[in-house]
């Protein structure tokens, strides 16, 4: 049985709040954010406090929150404030250093592209600079600043308009983004990051081809299943409908099947565990419908 500690905000020291968030809304995409003063410098800046919210309009929001310990504001948010335009570029692996480093708290007027070492580029549509060894960069106006508090670690929303965007043409596949091309960063807690690569990348179809039965038309005895897993259980309900009596049967031929249910004794608890076993390596390969015939062999 989980154990879970309860936690009430206002109980809970700001900072150690903080934590809790950032290491467990986790990995969090971000925004390497460039923005101008009224004199012009620029500055260059990451936020974890990032999503897309819109395509129509092509709606970004990031969050430069309060500071926490003194309760000021980064120059992020008092530069859009003067001049409300950002371009958001996105953060790959082969930039993750200097990225970091651009995050040290300068001061105000230094530009970090230039302690980060990285390429200014100039925008098309609007003053801040794109950064050049950025994938996929968004030129957007400002359309609205939203203060969530006005204490320190409060967020503010930057809510963006994109205007225009340039994504390399090198990851882009059969019009879609190959993820494993962008090689994306994100955050999690602490000093810790996430990258987008290896086994960190898998694929679920989404359930809008087909009405999936649901996990609660699944037999009990697979449902309540000491070998299958919860994400075993989302696959087998994905579906509308099930093998028929005859495919069960001719599947009980295989010799993987027959080799269950002819050779382990009749132990009938022991074949059911056997099946699911068998299962269970179908559906981690993919192939829901064999899942189906496997376990279908016990009613």
């Amino acid at each position: 049985m989980k154990t879970y500690r309860t936690i009430i905000p206002g109980e809970l020291p700001v900072p150690q709040l903080h934590q809790f968030l950032l290491g467990t809304i986790a990995p969090r995409p971000i925004a390497f954010a460039s923005t101008v003063d009224k004199e012009g410098n620029v500055n260059l800046s990451p936020f974890s406090f990032f999503n897309v919210f819109s395509a129509n309009p092509p709606i970004l929001v990031f969050s430069p929150a309060r500071r926490g310990r003194d309760n000021t504001t980064k120059h992020t948010l008092d530069n859009v404030y003067e001049v409300p335009e950002v371009t958001i570029s996105i953060v790959d692996y082969s930039m993750v250093e200097q990225m970091s480093l651009s995050s040290t708290e300068y001061d105000k007027g230094v530009n970090e592209f230039v302690k980060s070492g990285l390429t200014p580029e100039d925008s098309d549509l609007v003053t801040p600079p794109r950064v050049a060894e950025s994938p996929a960069v968004y030129e957007c106006r400002v359309i609205e600043i939203k203060p969530l508090g006005d204490q320190g670690g409060a967020g503010v929303l930057v809510i963006c308009e994109v205007l225009k965007a340039h994504i390399e043409e090198r990851i882009i596949l059969d019009n879609q983004i190959d993820p494993v091309k962008l090689d994306a960063v994100s955050r999690m807690g602490g000093n810790w990051y996430c990258r987008a690569q290896g086994d960190a990348l898998f694929e679920i179809e989404k359930p809008i081809k087909n009405k999936g039965m649901g996990v609660d038309q699944i037999p009990g005895s697979i449902k309540n299943s000491k070998i299958l897993t919860g994400n075993h259980l989302g696959k087998l309900g994905n579906v509308e409908t099930l093998p028929s009596q005859e495919e069960v049967e001719e599947f009980a031929n295989e010799p993987e099947v027959s080799a269950i249910l002819e050779y382990i004794d009749h132990e009938p608890d022991q074949i059911q565990d056997e099946l699911h076993k068998l299962a269970a390596q179908h559906l981690d390969a993919g192939d829901v419908t064999s899942a189906w015939k496997v376990l279908l062999q016990d009613y």
